[in-house]
Protein backbone atom coordinates (compact mmCIF):
# COMPACT_ATOMS: atom_id res chain seq x y z
CA UNK A 1 0.00 0.00 0.00
CA UNK A 2 0.87 3.21 -0.50
CA UNK A 3 0.49 6.01 2.19
CA UNK A 4 1.89 9.65 2.59
CA UNK A 5 3.58 10.61 5.25
CA UNK A 6 3.62 14.35 6.39
CA UNK A 7 7.14 15.47 5.95
CA UNK A 8 8.64 19.01 4.94
CA UNK A 9 6.31 21.40 2.64
CA UNK A 10 5.67 18.46 0.21
CA UNK A 11 4.99 14.90 2.09
CA UNK A 12 6.53 11.53 1.87
CA UNK A 13 4.98 8.73 -0.33
CA UNK A 14 6.02 5.79 0.74
CA UNK A 15 5.15 1.94 -0.48
CA UNK A 16 4.53 -0.16 2.68
CA UNK A 17 3.39 -4.16 2.90
CA UNK A 18 -0.73 -4.77 2.41
CA UNK A 19 -0.73 -7.18 5.31
CA UNK A 20 -0.21 -6.53 9.26
CA UNK A 21 -0.72 -2.79 9.03
CA UNK A 22 -2.88 -0.37 11.06
CA UNK A 23 -2.80 2.83 9.91
CA UNK A 24 -3.69 5.52 12.78
CA UNK A 25 -4.82 9.18 11.56
CA UNK A 26 -6.78 11.39 13.86
CA UNK A 27 -10.67 12.22 12.79
CA UNK A 28 -10.87 14.21 10.09
CA UNK A 29 -13.04 17.26 11.10
CA UNK A 30 -13.70 19.76 7.90
CA UNK A 31 -12.43 23.14 8.02
CA UNK A 32 -14.90 25.99 8.87
CA UNK A 33 -16.42 27.33 6.03
CA UNK A 34 -16.26 31.02 6.90
CA UNK A 35 -12.64 30.81 9.13
CA UNK A 36 -12.91 34.94 9.42
CA UNK A 37 -16.29 35.07 10.41
CA UNK A 38 -15.67 32.04 13.28
CA UNK A 39 -13.28 34.30 14.40
CA UNK A 40 -15.32 37.37 14.63
CA UNK A 41 -17.88 35.52 16.47
CA UNK A 42 -16.13 33.78 18.84
CA UNK A 43 -14.10 37.25 19.97
CA UNK A 44 -18.06 39.21 19.87
CA UNK A 45 -18.99 35.94 22.18
CA UNK A 46 -16.39 34.85 23.88
CA UNK A 47 -16.40 32.12 27.12
CA UNK A 48 -16.11 33.53 30.24
CA UNK A 49 -15.81 36.90 29.72
CA UNK A 50 -17.01 40.08 27.88
CA UNK A 51 -16.87 40.28 24.27
CA UNK A 52 -12.65 41.66 23.41
CA UNK A 53 -13.48 45.35 22.26
CA UNK A 54 -15.21 45.92 25.23
CA UNK A 55 -12.45 44.74 26.96
CA UNK A 56 -10.29 47.09 25.49
CA UNK A 57 -10.16 50.80 26.28
CA UNK A 58 -8.32 53.26 23.44
CA UNK A 59 -5.94 54.38 25.52
CA UNK A 60 -4.84 50.85 26.61
CA UNK A 61 -1.66 49.39 25.79
CA UNK A 62 -1.75 45.65 24.42
CA UNK A 63 0.28 43.21 24.24
CA UNK A 64 -0.31 40.11 21.63
CA UNK A 65 1.97 36.92 22.14
CA UNK A 66 1.75 34.65 19.33
CA UNK A 67 3.54 30.98 18.60
CA UNK A 68 7.05 31.24 16.99
CA UNK A 69 8.29 29.33 13.92
CA UNK A 70 7.67 25.88 15.04
CA UNK A 71 3.92 25.69 15.45
CA UNK A 72 1.82 25.53 12.59
CA UNK A 73 -0.48 28.42 14.18
CA UNK A 74 -2.32 30.13 11.20
CA UNK A 75 -1.22 33.43 12.81
CA UNK A 76 -1.94 36.23 9.66
CA UNK A 77 -5.75 34.46 9.47
CA UNK A 78 -6.13 35.09 13.29
CA UNK A 79 -4.06 38.53 13.73
CA UNK A 80 -5.61 39.83 11.29
CA UNK A 81 -9.65 39.68 12.57
CA UNK A 82 -8.08 40.18 16.07
CA UNK A 83 -6.87 43.71 15.28
CA UNK A 84 -9.94 44.51 13.58
CA UNK A 85 -11.58 43.94 16.36
CA UNK A 86 -8.70 46.24 18.42
CA UNK A 87 -9.11 49.06 15.28
CA UNK A 88 -10.21 51.84 17.73
CA UNK A 89 -6.58 51.46 19.13
CA UNK A 90 -2.85 53.19 17.67
CA UNK A 91 -1.17 51.05 16.23
CA UNK A 92 2.32 52.34 18.18
CA UNK A 93 -0.20 50.97 21.45
CA UNK A 94 0.25 47.15 20.16
CA UNK A 95 3.17 45.15 20.65
CA UNK A 96 2.97 41.76 18.99
CA UNK A 97 5.71 39.29 21.10
CA UNK A 98 6.84 36.57 19.84
CA UNK A 99 6.71 33.42 21.92
CA UNK A 100 9.56 32.08 21.56
CA UNK A 101 10.49 30.25 24.92
CA UNK A 102 14.09 28.84 24.37
CA UNK A 103 13.84 28.69 20.35
CA UNK A 104 16.19 30.97 18.77
CA UNK A 105 14.53 34.13 16.88
CA UNK A 106 12.59 33.76 13.61
CA UNK A 107 14.48 35.96 10.70
CA UNK A 108 12.36 38.86 9.06
CA UNK A 109 11.71 36.60 6.02
CA UNK A 110 10.10 33.68 8.60
CA UNK A 111 7.94 37.06 10.32
CA UNK A 112 6.43 37.81 6.86
CA UNK A 113 5.74 34.29 6.64
CA UNK A 114 4.19 33.94 9.94
CA UNK A 115 1.81 36.85 10.06
CA UNK A 116 2.03 38.48 6.76
CA UNK A 117 3.05 41.37 5.37
CA UNK A 118 1.01 44.02 6.58
CA UNK A 119 1.07 43.24 9.69
CA UNK A 120 5.10 43.11 10.18
CA UNK A 121 5.09 46.41 8.42
CA UNK A 122 2.13 48.32 10.70
CA UNK A 123 3.23 47.19 14.08
CA UNK A 124 5.91 46.44 16.41
CA UNK A 125 7.50 43.03 16.94
CA UNK A 126 9.03 42.51 19.90
CA UNK A 127 10.83 38.74 19.76
CA UNK A 128 10.85 37.15 23.34
CA UNK A 129 14.45 36.41 24.58
CA UNK A 130 14.26 34.14 27.33
CA UNK A 131 18.20 35.14 28.83
CA UNK A 132 17.39 38.57 29.07
CA UNK A 133 16.88 39.15 32.68
CA UNK A 134 16.69 42.64 33.20
CA UNK A 135 13.58 42.31 30.72
CA UNK A 136 11.88 39.93 33.37
CA UNK A 137 9.61 40.84 36.16
CA UNK A 138 9.00 38.25 38.97
CA UNK A 139 5.35 37.05 39.08
CA UNK A 140 4.97 34.73 41.90
CA UNK A 141 6.49 31.11 43.40
CA UNK A 142 4.45 28.40 42.11
CA UNK A 143 2.77 25.59 44.50
CA UNK A 144 6.30 23.35 43.07
CA UNK A 145 8.40 25.97 44.72
CA UNK A 146 9.60 27.25 41.67
CA UNK A 147 10.10 31.41 40.75
CA UNK A 148 8.56 32.45 38.25
CA UNK A 149 10.05 35.08 35.70
CA UNK A 150 7.76 36.67 32.55
CA UNK A 151 8.51 39.13 29.94
CA UNK A 152 8.91 42.87 31.18
CA UNK A 153 7.31 44.37 27.75
CA UNK A 154 3.68 41.68 28.16
CA UNK A 155 3.65 42.33 31.55
CA UNK A 156 3.66 46.19 31.50
CA UNK A 157 1.11 46.43 28.97
CA UNK A 158 -2.30 46.60 30.17
CA UNK A 159 -4.55 44.59 28.18
CA UNK A 160 -2.30 41.34 27.81
CA UNK A 161 -4.09 38.76 24.76
CA UNK A 162 -2.81 35.23 24.62
CA UNK A 163 -2.93 33.22 21.06
CA UNK A 164 -2.06 30.12 20.04
CA UNK A 165 -3.06 27.02 18.48
CA UNK A 166 -4.05 23.69 20.24
CA UNK A 167 -2.78 20.40 19.40
CA UNK A 168 -1.89 17.67 22.03
CA UNK A 169 1.61 17.72 23.50
CA UNK A 170 4.19 15.04 24.28
CA UNK A 171 4.70 16.52 28.12
CA UNK A 172 2.01 19.47 28.41
CA UNK A 173 -1.08 17.34 27.60
CA UNK A 174 -2.17 20.06 24.88
CA UNK A 175 -0.53 22.54 23.45
CA UNK A 176 -2.42 26.68 23.56
CA UNK A 177 -3.92 28.25 26.59
CA UNK A 178 -1.22 28.70 28.87
CA UNK A 179 1.94 26.96 26.91
CA UNK A 180 1.80 31.16 25.82
CA UNK A 181 2.99 32.09 28.95
CA UNK A 182 5.07 29.39 30.18
CA UNK A 183 7.93 28.98 28.06
CA UNK A 184 6.35 31.23 25.19
CA UNK A 185 7.40 34.53 27.31
CA UNK A 186 9.34 33.01 30.13
CA UNK A 187 12.72 33.28 31.55
CA UNK A 188 15.07 30.71 30.91
CA UNK A 189 15.13 29.78 34.57
CA UNK A 190 11.52 29.60 34.64
CA UNK A 191 11.55 27.13 31.84
CA UNK A 192 14.04 24.99 32.89
CA UNK A 193 12.51 24.34 36.17
CA UNK A 194 8.95 23.72 34.86
CA UNK A 195 10.75 20.99 32.09
CA UNK A 196 12.80 19.49 34.70
CA UNK A 197 13.96 15.95 35.39
CA UNK A 198 11.31 15.58 37.91
CA UNK A 199 8.68 17.27 36.30
CA UNK A 200 8.85 15.37 32.90
CA UNK A 201 9.97 12.32 34.44
CA UNK A 202 6.20 11.93 36.45
CA UNK A 203 4.28 9.70 34.43
CA UNK A 204 1.03 12.04 34.02
CA UNK A 205 3.24 14.60 32.30
CA UNK A 206 2.30 13.34 28.89
CA UNK A 207 0.03 13.20 26.02
CA UNK A 208 -3.56 14.81 26.31
CA UNK A 209 -3.29 14.52 29.94
CA UNK A 210 -3.73 18.11 32.06
CA UNK A 211 -5.11 16.78 35.34
CA UNK A 212 -2.77 15.92 37.46
CA UNK A 213 0.02 16.76 34.86
CA UNK A 214 2.78 18.69 37.37
CA UNK A 215 4.18 20.79 33.97
CA UNK A 216 0.75 21.75 32.73
CA UNK A 217 -1.04 22.55 36.05
CA UNK A 218 2.84 24.74 37.03
CA UNK A 219 1.73 26.44 33.20
CA UNK A 220 -1.84 27.19 34.07
CA UNK A 221 -0.28 28.72 37.47
CA UNK A 222 2.18 30.78 35.94
CA UNK A 223 -0.06 31.91 33.27
CA UNK A 224 -2.53 32.57 35.54
CA UNK A 225 -0.34 34.99 38.05
CA UNK A 226 0.25 37.57 34.82
CA UNK A 227 -3.29 38.14 34.59
CA UNK A 228 -4.44 37.44 30.98
CA UNK A 229 -6.70 40.02 29.70
CA UNK A 230 -8.47 36.92 26.53
CA UNK A 231 -7.52 34.12 25.03
CA UNK A 232 -7.92 33.33 21.18
CA UNK A 233 -7.02 29.96 20.17
CA UNK A 234 -8.01 27.52 17.36
CA UNK A 235 -7.69 23.76 16.27
CA UNK A 236 -7.05 22.55 12.74
CA UNK A 237 -6.95 19.69 10.86
CA UNK A 238 -4.33 18.58 8.50
CA UNK A 239 -4.57 20.18 5.85
CA UNK A 240 -4.08 23.44 8.28
CA UNK A 241 -7.84 24.73 7.96
CA UNK A 242 -9.44 26.15 11.17
CA UNK A 243 -12.04 23.38 12.81
CA UNK A 244 -12.85 25.72 16.11
CA UNK A 245 -12.41 28.89 17.57
CA UNK A 246 -11.94 29.13 21.09
CA UNK A 247 -11.48 32.19 22.58
CA UNK A 248 -12.61 34.27 26.21
CA UNK A 249 -11.33 33.71 29.56
CA UNK A 250 -8.09 31.93 29.62
CA UNK A 251 -9.01 28.04 31.35
CA UNK A 252 -12.87 28.13 29.76
CA UNK A 253 -12.24 28.87 26.32
CA UNK A 254 -8.92 26.28 26.29
CA UNK A 255 -10.67 23.34 28.25
CA UNK A 256 -13.20 23.60 25.54
CA UNK A 257 -10.60 23.47 23.27
CA UNK A 258 -8.62 20.65 24.52
CA UNK A 259 -12.05 18.92 25.08
CA UNK A 260 -12.59 19.14 21.05
CA UNK A 261 -8.93 18.18 20.39
CA UNK A 262 -8.96 15.15 22.69
CA UNK A 263 -12.44 13.86 21.09
CA UNK A 264 -10.69 13.89 17.04
CA UNK A 265 -7.05 13.06 18.26
CA UNK A 266 -7.29 10.16 20.61
CA UNK A 267 -7.41 6.47 18.52
CA UNK A 268 -7.98 2.97 19.63
CA UNK A 269 -5.83 0.45 18.54
CA UNK A 270 -6.21 -3.20 19.49
CA UNK A 271 -2.40 -3.89 20.74
CA UNK A 272 1.08 -2.50 20.66
CA UNK A 273 3.20 -3.25 17.29
CA UNK A 274 6.62 -4.34 16.72
CA UNK A 275 6.98 -1.39 14.05
CA UNK A 276 5.75 1.60 14.07
CA UNK A 277 6.34 4.42 11.36
CA UNK A 278 5.74 8.47 12.00
CA UNK A 279 6.00 11.58 10.68
CA UNK A 280 6.78 14.90 12.52
CA UNK A 281 3.42 16.22 11.62
CA UNK A 282 5.66 18.19 8.60
CA UNK A 283 6.92 21.56 8.08
CA UNK A 284 7.32 23.39 10.48
CA UNK A 285 7.21 20.98 13.25
CA UNK A 286 9.77 18.79 11.81
CA UNK A 287 12.33 22.04 11.31
CA UNK A 288 14.81 19.94 13.68
CA UNK A 289 15.00 16.84 15.27
CA UNK A 290 14.96 18.57 18.39
CA UNK A 291 11.15 18.89 17.31
CA UNK A 292 11.05 16.01 16.18
CA UNK A 293 11.05 14.15 19.73
CA UNK A 294 7.67 14.51 19.48
CA UNK A 295 6.99 12.57 16.66
CA UNK A 296 9.24 9.69 18.09
CA UNK A 297 7.54 9.81 21.39
CA UNK A 298 3.62 9.66 20.10
CA UNK A 299 5.26 6.33 18.08
CA UNK A 300 6.64 4.80 21.11
CA UNK A 301 3.35 4.54 23.09
CA UNK A 302 2.19 2.29 21.21
CA UNK A 303 5.57 0.41 20.41
CA UNK A 304 6.50 -2.99 21.90
CA UNK A 305 9.30 -3.20 24.15
CA UNK A 306 12.07 -3.97 22.30
CA UNK A 307 10.33 -3.09 18.97
CA UNK A 308 11.08 -0.79 16.38
CA UNK A 309 10.26 3.02 15.77
CA UNK A 310 11.19 4.80 11.78
CA UNK A 311 10.48 8.24 11.92
CA UNK A 312 10.51 10.28 9.21
CA UNK A 313 11.62 13.63 9.83
CA UNK A 314 12.99 16.46 7.32
CA UNK A 315 14.55 18.71 9.79
CA UNK A 316 16.36 21.41 7.38
CA UNK A 317 17.44 23.20 10.61
CA UNK A 318 19.57 20.74 11.34
CA UNK A 319 19.81 19.13 14.79
CA UNK A 320 19.61 21.92 14.93
CA UNK A 321 22.67 23.71 16.01
CA UNK A 322 21.21 26.23 18.57
CA UNK A 323 20.42 25.08 22.15
CA UNK A 324 21.40 22.79 24.33
CA UNK A 325 20.19 19.98 22.46
CA UNK A 326 23.49 18.71 20.07
CA UNK A 327 25.51 19.46 23.19
CA UNK A 328 23.86 17.10 25.58
CA UNK A 329 23.66 14.32 23.21
CA UNK A 330 27.56 14.59 23.16
CA UNK A 331 27.53 14.31 26.73
CA UNK A 332 27.12 10.49 27.04
CA UNK A 333 27.37 7.26 24.65
CA UNK A 334 23.98 5.81 26.22
CA UNK A 335 20.70 6.50 27.04
CA UNK A 336 21.59 5.38 30.10
CA UNK A 337 24.17 7.74 31.06
CA UNK A 338 22.24 10.53 29.44
CA UNK A 339 18.94 9.66 31.99
CA UNK A 340 21.77 9.24 34.49
CA UNK A 341 23.26 12.75 33.93
CA UNK A 342 20.15 14.76 33.67
CA UNK A 343 18.72 13.09 36.87
CA UNK A 344 22.01 13.74 38.74
CA UNK A 345 21.88 16.77 41.56
CA UNK A 346 21.74 19.88 40.40
CA UNK A 347 22.13 19.45 36.70
CA UNK A 348 20.14 21.68 34.54
CA UNK A 349 20.44 22.62 31.09
CA UNK A 350 18.30 23.84 28.24
CA UNK A 351 16.34 21.33 26.09
CA UNK A 352 17.31 18.39 28.10
CA UNK A 353 13.72 17.86 28.54
CA UNK A 354 13.30 16.51 25.05
CA UNK A 355 16.35 14.55 25.47
CA UNK A 356 15.10 12.96 28.90
CA UNK A 357 12.21 12.47 26.40
CA UNK A 358 14.21 10.91 23.39
CA UNK A 359 16.85 8.62 25.84
CA UNK A 360 13.56 7.23 27.70
CA UNK A 361 12.35 5.74 24.40
CA UNK A 362 15.57 4.37 23.55
CA UNK A 363 15.79 2.38 26.64
CA UNK A 364 12.13 1.02 25.30
CA UNK A 365 12.55 0.69 21.27
CA UNK A 366 14.94 1.17 18.58
CA UNK A 367 15.01 4.10 16.26
CA UNK A 368 15.02 4.93 12.57
CA UNK A 369 15.53 8.63 11.14
CA UNK A 370 15.00 9.28 7.60
CA UNK A 371 15.69 12.54 6.79
CA UNK A 372 16.71 14.44 3.22
CA UNK A 373 19.09 17.48 5.71
CA UNK A 374 20.55 14.96 8.34
CA UNK A 375 24.28 13.56 7.95
CA UNK A 376 24.08 9.96 8.94
CA UNK A 377 26.76 10.74 11.89
CA UNK A 378 24.93 13.07 13.11
CA UNK A 379 22.18 10.99 14.05
CA UNK A 380 24.32 8.17 15.12
CA UNK A 381 25.61 10.87 17.32
CA UNK A 382 22.06 11.82 18.44
CA UNK A 383 21.67 7.68 19.70
CA UNK A 384 19.59 7.16 16.48
CA UNK A 385 19.62 5.35 13.64
CA UNK A 386 19.94 6.33 9.84
CA UNK A 387 17.51 5.32 7.81
CA UNK A 388 17.86 6.28 3.65
CA UNK A 389 15.10 4.88 2.64
CA UNK A 390 11.60 3.75 4.94
CA UNK A 391 10.89 1.06 2.54
CA UNK A 392 14.28 -0.30 2.87
CA UNK A 393 14.07 -0.22 6.63
CA UNK A 394 10.54 -1.69 7.14
CA UNK A 395 11.50 -4.67 5.05
CA UNK A 396 14.57 -5.60 6.90
CA UNK A 397 12.58 -5.16 10.32
CA UNK A 398 9.82 -7.88 9.16
CA UNK A 399 13.08 -10.15 8.78
CA UNK A 400 13.99 -9.42 12.08
CA UNK A 401 10.96 -9.94 13.89
CA UNK A 402 9.16 -12.29 11.64
CA UNK A 403 6.84 -12.42 8.37
CA UNK A 404 3.78 -11.35 11.06
CA UNK A 405 5.58 -8.54 12.50
CA UNK A 406 2.75 -5.90 13.22
CA UNK A 407 3.14 -2.68 11.63
CA UNK A 408 1.58 0.83 12.77
CA UNK A 409 1.45 3.88 10.67
CA UNK A 410 1.28 7.37 11.94
CA UNK A 411 0.91 9.89 8.43
CA UNK A 412 0.55 12.34 11.06
CA UNK A 413 2.63 11.82 13.68
CA UNK A 414 1.40 13.38 16.95
CA UNK A 415 -1.88 14.84 15.58
CA UNK A 416 -3.32 11.36 15.91
CA UNK A 417 -2.46 9.96 19.71
CA UNK A 418 -3.02 6.15 19.38
CA UNK A 419 -4.02 4.55 22.69
CA UNK A 420 -4.68 0.44 23.35
CA UNK A 421 -7.72 0.07 23.58
CA UNK A 422 -8.07 -0.66 27.30
CA UNK A 423 -5.94 1.95 28.06
CA UNK A 424 -8.69 4.35 26.78
CA UNK A 425 -11.54 2.30 28.69
CA UNK A 426 -9.47 2.88 31.61
CA UNK A 427 -9.46 6.32 31.00
CA UNK A 428 -5.43 7.04 31.10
Amino acid sequence: MQVRLAYGKEGLWVELPDRNVTIVESMYVPGLSHEEEAIRTALRAPRGTRRLRDLVGSDDTVAIVFSDITRPQPRGRMLGVLLEELSHVRGEQIVLINALGTHRPNTEDELVEMLGPSIVAKYRIAQHDAWDQENMVHVGRSSFGHEAFVNGEYMRSSVRILTGFIEPHLFAGFSGGPKAILPGVADARTVEANHGARMIGNARATWVVTDGNPIWEEMREVALMTSPTFMLNVAQNRDRQITGVFAGELLEAHEAGTEFVASTARVAVPALFDIVVTSSSGYPLDLNLYQSVKGISVAAQVVKPGGSIVVATECRDGLPDYGGYAELLGMASTPEELLALIHSPGFAQQDQWDVQIQAQVLMKASVYVKSSHLDPEAVRQAMLKPCASVEDTVAMLIEQYGPDASICVLPEGPMAIPCVAEDITAGS
